[in-house]
């Protein structure tokens, strides 16, 4: 029997991409949480499927997202799936408690976020360190999801402007070979301003959080003690007992550099390894990136002209605009088809904007 509750599959995927984690995880204690979490993740699917009336027998295996997430952990490393996770665990709550509002079920308050539940594991943890928890919390903040998100949005950036652009001088030429043009110097123009406002963006944060980073570090030398205070009331601010939370700033500040790493990430939200990015390599990205979706539109009219590029163009961008909207949804958890006949739809009518514009302007030239 195939099971199509949505709310039953998201927990599935869950319970299978915890498990990858915790099979690709080389720090054994934060692989037994893991494992753990797998293993709530499995009775919330469970649970899930008992309130929709699904036997918990026949429940489906992971979805096609959950496999790509998976094969995107194998490639670029499993912080991405685990950056994943977490922006998709205020939905699975929202959906546990509107199941349970419609069957009359009690709200316990556990599931209103398994961010939460995430940290009861890691507090019940008897083997866990500070030391391992900051390890976690990196692992948790790191932007590797980010930098795939931002890699789709860029592709997706280049192949709207430039297909709006390609359709906007189309509409005023009737698709001559002048549009190759107008689409190449498009092309180039945009994925320059992509690259050099990625270099300045990279290279402006960079600085400023060495400049934030340098005063924490003189704090700690001058005020460990004010320092260490502020660590456990962070921890306490996440749920943890105060009398763990002050053996674990205890045992981070005893590492002058290890607690500068800690504090820069709990209390100003920095993680160190994002700074050693290379500004230059970011925006070579962003060129690429850009570059490869606005080619899309402009290959018909290396080949061709007239109407016939047009119409080529419009289909090879409606199919590049539906593997974009497609790739967004590893990130949403949307139906892939609803997200990828959405983006078509949003492309093409910005494309259809333009090409109305070009060709009046075109009437009017003429």
């Amino acid at each position: 029997m195939k099971m199509k509750n949505k709310n039953v599959q998201t927990e599935i995927d869950a319970c299978y991409l915890y498990r990858k984690l915790s099979e690709h995880e080389s720090d054994e204690t934060v692989a037994n949480v893991f494992r753990q979490m797998s293993e709530i993740e499995q009775g919330h699917a469970e649970a899930f499927a008992r309130l929709e009336n699904i036997p918990t027998e026949n429940l489906i295996q992971p979805s096609w997202r959950a496999r790509t997430l998976n094969v995107i952990g194998n490639v670029f490393g499993y912080d991405q799936v685990l950056n994943s996770l977490m922006d998709t665990e205020k939905g699975l709550s929202n959906a546990v408690i509107s199941a349970k509002g419609r069957n009359n079920q009690p709200i316990t308050g556990s599931e209103t976020n398994h961010v939460k539940i995430l940290w009861s594991v890691l507090e019940n943890e008897k083997k866990i360190s500070g030391s391992q928890l900051a390890k976690f919390e990196s692992r948790h903040h790191t932007g590797g999801g980010n930098a795939i998100r931002a890699a789709v949005l860029g592709g997706n950036d280049g192949l709207v402007s430039v297909f709006s652009l390609v359709m906007g001088v189309a509409g005023a030429t009737g698709g001559n070979r002048s549009v190759l043009l107008a689409g190449i110097a498009g092309l180039l123009a945009g994925s320059l301003s992509m690259a050099l406002g990625e270099w300045i963006s990279v290279k402006s944060s960079q600085e400023l959080y060495e400049n934030q980073m340098s005063i924490e570090m003189d704090e700690i030398e001058n005020n460990p003690e004010g320092e260490q205070k502020e660590l456990v009331l962070i921890y306490m601010a996440k749920g943890i007992p105060e009398e763990h939370a002050k053996e674990m700033a205890a045992e981070i500040m005893k590492d002058k550099s290890h607690a500068h790493e800690v504090l820069v990430k709990e209390e100003l939200g920095i993680n160190p390894e994002e700074l050693k990015g290379s500004a230059i390599e970011a925006a070579v990205y962003s060129f690429l990136l850009f570059t490869l979706g606005g080619i899309i539109p402009v290959i018909p009219f290396i080949f061709t002209s007239g109407i016939h590029a047009i119409i080529l163009s419009i289909i090879s961008s409606a199919f590049g605009l539906f593997l974009i909207g497609g790739a967004i949804t590893l990130f949403t958890g949307k139906n892939l088809w609803y997200s990828g006949l959405r983006q078509i739809i949003f492309g093409l009518i910005a494309a259809a904007i333009t090409f109305g514009i070009g060709h009046l302007i075109g009437i009017a030239v003429a």
